[in-house]
């Protein structure tokens, strides 16, 4: 797999030779735009603003509007020229308690795959970093903009997330919190009990894009009729939670996550029985 960055890690006088790898994917069923009448393929064009014409890739370029209708054209070489140095280093700023850090600010991860000459430093920083439940503070230049960064342990590699700097985020004042209610003690233990009786190690695999496994479904048995209408499945949404009866939802909810559980471990048994 291709690296879509290559530079080091850098804190006090060490320095890291790595490389970036993608640590996620996104699994999205791809659509195309159709006319109608005959299913013919629509393609988006780029066309100029000033005589509607299509422009072709290698007569585009980039532009910063710094006046309404005044551009600055910004070649590749502009964007390297900024900080030449820092666009190849990850540079650890900070080492901060890993569990200080609202998960809100994670964005993006990668895998840091540690490059020749950086396997004995590489495995020291994630070594300490595991050990101390710490984190690097970063800051990383990736495809024209610098990036806040978490450089963090994960198994036997390191893992740089990206962050969102503080004023990326929407403030929380902005959104208007319900008033604080006093909490009946009986309410309060059985939303405690169905947690933990809900409560499982965390498994990953246990959950599954159940949407898009449906949506495929549907697109098979779409194109089985040869594109023609299908039932229409009646689906109720679910109903609020009646407030002024909170105990007795809280009470079926205990009975049902218990049933829930107590099938799912059946299932898991005869699972594990097939499989021997």
């Amino acid at each position: 797999m291709p690296a879509i960055w290559k530079g080091s890690i850098s804190f006090g006088l060490v320095s890291i030779p790595v490389a970036l790898q993608n640590a996620s994917r996104t699994e999205e069923l791809k659509f195309r735009l159709l006319r109608s009448r005959d299913l013919s393929p629509v393609n988006y064009k780029r066309v100029a603003a000033v005589d509607g014409k299509e422009v072709p890739w290698d007569q585009i370029v980039k532009g910063y509007e710094y006046e309404k209708g005044k551009f600055v054209v910004l070649k590749d070489e502009d964007f390297k020229r900024v900080d030449l140095e820092a666009t190849d280093t990850i540079d650890i700023v900070d080492f901060v308690d890993l569990a200080q850090i609202n998960p809100i600010f994670f964005h993006k991860p990668y895998y840091l795959e540690p490059q020749k000459g950086g396997s004995g430093p590489y495995h020291l920083l994630r070594q300490v970093l595991q050990d101390t439940h710490k984190a690097g503070i970063s800051k990383v230049i990736i495809r024209t903009r610098q990036h806040l960064a978490a450089v963090k342990a994960n198994g036997n590699l390191l893992v740089l997330e990206l962050m969102r700097f503080a004023d990326e985020l929407v403030p929380s004042t902005a959104i208007k919190a319900p008033a604080e209610k006093k909490l009946g003690a009986r309410e309060l233990n059985m939303a405690k009990t169905l947690v933990n009786q809900m409560s499982e190690d965390w498994d990953p695999d246990r959950y599954t894009d159940e949407y898009r496994s449906a949506l495929m479904k549907l697109i098979d048995k779409k194109v089985a009729s040869g594109g023609k209408a299908l039932p229409t499945a009646g689906h109720r949404p679910k109903a609020a939670t009646n407030v002024i009866d909170l105990a007795a939802v809280l009470q079926q909810s205990l009975a049902e996550a218990g049933t829930a559980k107590s099938r799912a471990k059946s299932q898991r048994r005869k699972g594990r029985a097939r499989a021997a």
